[in-house]
């Protein structure tokens, strides 16, 4: 059973992702470096990497490739203060399914470092 199964699979994916990008919307540092006016596509490719990076279907390599993390989010001026806002906001999406305590703990490990690796600029002073 991979950890995906464990979690409840694609729904709990979805509910973590729809809650987090419902935080994103309303965010005034994170929502600018959505370039898209509707995040439904990001929502949609976010959700897919978790699914496969979990042990779920592959859809996303399927369809986009290799994930190459931070070369898709380079463009991007991914500073400490947006991961800490990304991180609330995955936060509020892992509360929203309320898994045992281990496979949040487990999940919580991941984002947190995935946040810090996506770190590309300094903020401004």
């Amino acid at each position: 059973m991979t950890f995906y199964d464990e979690i409840g699979g694609y729904p709990t994916i979805e509910k973590i992702v729809a809650t987090f990008y419902a935080g994103v919307a309303e965010d005034p540092e994170l929502r600018p470096l959505y370039p898209e006016e509707d995040l439904g596509p990001a929502e949609e490719r976010f959700r897919l990497f978790l699914c496969q990076y979990w042990g779920g279907p592959t859809t996303y390599s399927d369809t986009r490739g290799h994930p190459r993390l931070r070369m898709r989010h380079a463009p991007f001026a991914v500073t400490p203060r947006a991961a800490e806002r990304w991180l609330v906001h995955f936060r509020e999406g892992l509360d929203a399914v309320a898994l045992p305590p281990e496979q949040d703990a487990q999940f919580w490990d991941y984002v947190t470092h995935a946040a810090q690796f996506m770190v590309n600029t300094l903020d401004p002073v």
